[in-house]
């Protein structure tokens, strides 16, 4: 196979956006999940991030530690 042009391109950015967040199929209950729905609509959010925001603040709860200090 031959790459093509835009593949190195495309390369880099894949290792970008990586390097930011790493990619999790998470499932729920149906309840739960449209509790989280529901969130994220009230705040105009997305719900990856009221998932994001609610493991942020467990690891914070439960480890604080391991917090990262910005």
């Amino acid at each position: 196979m031959n790459p093509k042009k835009g593949d190195k391109k495309n390369k880099k950015q894949m290792k970008a956006q990586t390097a930011i967040a790493v990619r999790a199929s998470i499932s729920f209950p149906p309840d739960i999940y449209e509790i989280l729905e529901t969130i994220a609509k009230e705040k105009r959010v997305s719900l990856a991030w009221v998932v994001r925001e609610a493991a942020e603040k467990y690891v914070a709860e439960k480890w604080p530690l391991f917090v990262p200090r910005g």
